[in-house]
């Protein structure tokens, strides 16, 4: 069952070894082999359990033409495992059926739940599950035979709220605060609104989703703590009525040339072990510019030099500390006379 944003992608092709462009022949061969590797009653391992179930799922797909379309409607461009969040109106298909005539009794099943399908297929494919577009092997394999079906459609009995919010995380450099904003490209992936996820037009050929690819401009606060989160209003997907949902971005500090902690910074800077026993100066490049430092005799690893307003803007006017730490490393190139030198030194100790 379908509990929100938190899914990832499946790409088909992959799990059945094959090209996107693989004939109908090349996709049930790819299949058939390997449904006879992993079958249950030949590979009796948890793994193989899952992995059956997995091309099983595959092959629903992309040996369906209509399912197949819709999926490649998605775009090319998706890695598997990537984040993925459905179209709006996607997240949670459902049907209802009446048991035992109109004396039985109603009840709502999740697509989700049925035949083993995973997350991802029920929110892209769970509408074409219970229609007129069904396979009959889908059927057969999602539904128990001893099922009265009266009533199979795609909407429940109360209107199901569309979830229109997305969730983003994004990665933020010192120089990013610094700047004080940053450009977020993601994916939305939407229901048509031509024929409102139908699939009976020609603008979403036939699928019923349509994927654009946004960009937004964000502004960012002075003091950026990790897993913070902004709101962006009507920046999420749009609903089968024109409404629009919220993008929310949870930022990551994510930086390889500074730490960050609120407004200080600290950058590590390589000393030779001469240049940490009888100290040097140094160019160091910091977010104001390039600073000529001084760096004491007797520099040992991880001690640091506190240098005043050259961190991150405050809130209320002036700037975070910049800490270098020190980290001693060798020469690149060491010639034999260094070498001697060195014994001499070791000799000495």
């Amino acid at each position: 069952m379908y509990h929100g944003d938190n899914m990832k992608y499946k790409d088909y092709y992959e799990i059945l070894g094959v090209k996107r462009e693989a004939t109908e022949a090349e996709i049930k061969s790819a299949f058939r082999k390997l449904a006879r590797k992993y079958h249950p009653d030949v590979n009796k391992t948890k793994e193989a359990e899952d992995k059956f179930k997995e091309i099983n799922e595959a092959y629903e797909v992309l040996g369906d033409k209509e399912k197949r379309k819709r999926y490649d409607s998605l775009g090319a461009n998706w890695q598997g495992g990537a984040d993925f969040t459905p179209p709006p109106g996607y997240e949670n298909f459902g049907f209802n059926f009446n048991q035992g005539g109109t004396q039985g009794f109603t009840q709502n099943i999740n697509f989700g739940d049925l035949g083993g399908f995973s997350d991802f297929f029920s929110s892209i494919f769970g509408d074409m599950m219970g229609g007129a577009r069904s396979s009959s092997r889908a059927r057969s394999r999602s539904y128990s035979s001893n099922m009265g079906f009266e009533d199979i459609n795609t909407q429940h009995h109360s209107p199901v709220k569309e979830d229109l919010d997305l969730t983003r995380t994004v990665s933020v450099s010192a120089k990013d605060i610094m700047k004080g904003n940053i450009s977020v490209r993601f994916k939305v992936m939407d229901k048509c609104t031509a024929c409102s996820g139908s699939g009976y037009c020609t603008v979403c050929g036939g699928t019923g989703i349509r994927t654009e690819d946004k960009s937004v401009n964000v502004k960012l606060p002075k003091e950026i703590k990790e897993g913070q989160k902004i709101r962006l209003k009507n920046e999420g997907k749009t609903g089968s009525r024109g409404n629009k949902g919220d993008l929310y971005l949870i930022l990551n500090l994510n930086d390889s040339e500074y730490e960050i902690n609120g407004f200080d910074l600290t950058k590590e800077v390589e000393l030779t072990p001469a240049q940490a026993v009888l100290g040097t100066k140094l160019d160091v490049n910091t977010l104001h510019g390039n600073v000529n430092i001084n760096i004491p005799a007797g520099m040992n690893t991880g001690k640091a030099l506190r240098l005043k307003d050259l961190g991150l803007p405050k809130q209320n006017g002036g700037f975070g500390d910049l800490k270098i730490k020190a980290k001693i490393v060798l020469p690149k190139e060491i010639s034999p006379k260094q070498i001697e030198l060195y014994k001499q030194i070791m000799a000495l100790e």
